[in-house]
């Protein structure tokens, strides 16, 4: 038989493209490699897999927690959602980094590095993940969900994610999905969003997440006292932001120009909102009809701010996160050190008429 040098081309082609798709392609269509996760023989290389369970740990994986198994790829490589350095991470992402959960010290507030007993522990960085081989364990102060009822001692990836797939954002799950046993049902269904491949590097302005509806009721299905309850002075969720916020959202171009921005242009992935329209590379403002949700103001893994925040809601000036505490300071989106204010202002514009400010 012959072949014309385009068809050895071809077919040479096609076989990089089969060695390289398992790699590229792992969690694809909710198809991955068995043995990428789990093992028959609780063995690998010679060694047991988990030594604290000598016939095997229940799932059969190929490490002693779920956690660790997902952490195994996406710590520093695909997703990079767990840095090895807390004060060098890697580029911020929607979700965040659980890298801060092992931060002994988050308080950026006033005397908050004066003593250990102003410290506020690494626990308040964000979820706090069971991966006993990196270091996490179980929330050392609180027992459940804040706002519900899910034990804090078996959270982990899979709490949120199915590692065998969905067909939804991040694979999460979804209206009516058993969790982890049993240990919760979920009643929410999974937000709609359009993500960034996990290959990618930092976000910014013009590449990014976009969030487009139902993610604090998705969240809700945890921290459900949290959402929509006015009798507890709750910040409202899932509802119309308006157009006096929409407008100072549209003008705000950091505290130095509060009220000169580009409506058109004044999208800042640090402060997301949702909207039906919201693309990857939109950079719109929001409208009247967009909604704040819980990703606006806090990360889904963890941040180096309290309770996961965006930014750190208890400094003054953005410039003073971190040196209180020895954390890692999170970066001024707007490059106005000693000058911008509370990211909060991006909706609420408190720093108008500051003596930081100019129109």
């Amino acid at each position: 038989m012959k072949y014309s040098k385009w068809g050895i081309i071809g077919v040479a082609a096609a076989a990089l493209v089969l060695i390289a798709a398992p790699t590229l392609a792992f969690h694809d269509a909710g198809v991955a490699h068995c043995n990428g996760c789990h093992t028959m023989h609780n063995s690998q290389d010679g060694a047991l897999v988990d030594a604290t369970a000598p016939n095997g740990n229940p799932w059969l994986l190929v490490d002693a927690s779920p956690s660790d198994v997902c952490l195994g790829c996406h710590a520093t490589g695909l997703g990079a959602v767990f840095a090895v350095d807390e004060l060098n991470p890697a580029p911020m992402k929607g979700a965040g980094n659980f890298i801060f959960l092992l931060e002994d010290n988050l308080n950026d507030g006033h005397n908050g590095g004066l003593d250990p007993s102003h410290y506020i522990p690494g626990d308040a960085a964000g979820h706090n993940l069971v991966a006993p081989g990196h270091g996490l364990a179980a929330d050392a102060t609180l027992t459940a969900a804040p706002g519900g009822t899910f034990p804090a001692a078996v959270m982990g990836c899979t709490s949120c994610h199915d590692p065998h797939g969905t067909e939804d954002f991040r694979m999460l799950y979804g209206t009516g999905r058993v969790v982890q046993d049993g240990v919760a049902t979920f009643l929410n269904p999974a937000p709609t969003a359009d993500g960034l491949a996990v290959f990618f590097g930092t976000e910014s302005r013009t590449n990014h997440t976009a969030y487009q509806a139902g993610m604090s009721a998705w969240c809700g299905n945890c921290h459900g006292d949290f959402h929509n309850n006015n009798t507890k002075l709750i910040h409202p969720t899932g509802s119309a932001i308006g157009g006096t916020i929409a407008t100072a959202y549209g003008l705000y171009n950091g505290t130095a120009q509060y009220a000169t921005g580009d409506p058109t242009l004044s999208y800042l992935p640090e402060v997301a909102f949702e909207d039906p329209a919201n693309t990857t590379s939109s950079t719109a403002g929001p409208s009247a009809s967009s909604q704040v949700s819980c990703v606006t103001c806090h990360r889904a893994h963890g941040s180096s701010a309290p309770d996961a925040g965006r930014w750190d809601f208890s400094v003054t000036l953005l410039s003073e996160d971190g040196l209180e505490s020895g954390s890692y300071p999170i970066p001024d989106p707007y490059a106005n050190p000693g000058v911008q204010r509370s990211l909060c202002n991006k909706c609420h514009v408190k720093d108008a008429f500051d003596h930081l400010s100019a129109p």
